[in-house]
């Protein structure tokens, strides 16, 4: 089942998002399938788990969370669908 989130936070000028370099691969080489996907806007992340591998799309949401964390002391997490 995908599962599609809203993270807003507001991003400083000139983010980029460092912490994406430790992130899990968002590809499942068995079966070559998307587990996860993103957006950085203006205002937070956009992030979507397709389902694939629940351990890691839960590991790699759980960074974005943290990151959003550390940028902010108040953020909103919406679950689009």
């Amino acid at each position: 089942m995908v599962r599609e989130y809203r993270i807003e936070v507001p991003l400083p000028e000139g983010y980029n998002g460092e912490f994406l370099n430790d992130a899990p691969s968002p590809i499942y080489r068995p079966r070559m399938e998307e587990i996860y996907n993103f957006r950085i806007e203006s205002w937070g992340f956009y992030f979507i788990d397709r389902g694939v591998h629940d351990e890691v799309a839960s590991y790699a949401l759980k960074m974005f969370i943290d990151e959003a964390l550390r940028l902010s002391d108040h953020i909103e997490i919406i679950r689009i669908t």
